[in-house]
């Protein structure tokens, strides 16, 4: 099993879960020539996936989808709520709902209900029997019901947005940092570390930070946070960046 990011943030985002002969996107919030290419730079063909699964109508998650769709005759599965928001709607698949499983494939897909100021926002926890990868981007606030569907994994991606501090410094109007920083907006760094921490880490073979906002946060900053908070290793972490995204990470099986 293993897993690569096209790019993370608000210009775009798109993840890719492979196992097996499956090859799965989540989002994709680029335009289509756009996509092609970041897709070639892993390798991957766009006629090699088997389904789009889509986390919410937010333009930096959805923006391609219906392109890529129609072009490659792929899948695209979503909740309800999430294909009433979409300015362009598609065709769906299938409809999902927070706690539905999806087969595709070797991948068993797993439909989160999470706290975003979206219609029906989802994020996913993907297995191919052995292993376990959460997708956990999009979010404001979380809860035990969350957490449990976050046990137990071998790799977690998850929202490191912004910066309590550069938010509050920063140039965005008042009613855009309280929904940023909100229960329904974005984690910060602190809540995504914080997070982790009630999760446990010490199984995860990969941590990767994403979503980080441009204009607040820092790299180095969250990078920071997360090594207060659990006293790992700062090389350990990794980042998905929204230019050139995350190259492939295998998630080995457990022995």
């Amino acid at each position: 099993m293993r897993f690569a990011v096209l790019g993370s943030g608000s210009q775009g985002n798109g993840t890719l879960i492979a196992s097996d002969d499956t090859c799965v996107l989540v989002d994709c919030g680029f335009s289509l020539r756009e996509t092609e290419r970041r897709l070639a730079l892993l390798g991957v063909a766009p006629g090699q996936l088997n389904a789009i699964v889509v986390t919410h109508e937010h333009a930096d998650h959805v923006h391609g989808v219906g392109l890529l769709a129609r072009r490659y005759n792929l899948p695209v599965y979503l909740s309800r709520g999430t294909l009433r928001g979409m300015r362009k709607p598609v065709e769906a698949a299938g409809f999902l709902a927070g706690d539905e499983r999806l087969q595709v494939g070797s991948l068993s897909i797993t439909a989160v209900a999470v706290a975003h100021d979206a219609q029906e926002p989802l994020q996913y926890v993907f297995s191919d029997g052995h292993r376990r990868l959460g997708v956990l981007t999009d979010l404001g606030s979380y809860d035990d019901r969350l957490l449990a569907h976050y046990q137990d994994l071998d790799a977690l991606l998850i929202e490191a947005n912004h910066c309590r501090d550069l938010l509050a410094r920063g140039h965005y109007p008042y009613f855009l940092k309280q929904r940023v920083g909100g229960d329904l907006g974005h984690l910060n760094n602190h809540q995504a570390a914080r997070l982790v921490a009630e999760l446990g880490w010490h199984k995860l073979q990969h941590l990767v930070l994403a979503h980080l906002s441009s204009k607040n946060n820092q790299p180095q900053l969250a990078r920071q946070c997360f090594v207060d908070a659990l006293g790992c290793d700062p090389g350990w972490l990794q980042v998905a960046n929204q230019d050139s995204g995350l190259d492939w990470r295998e998630i080995a099986r457990p022995i």
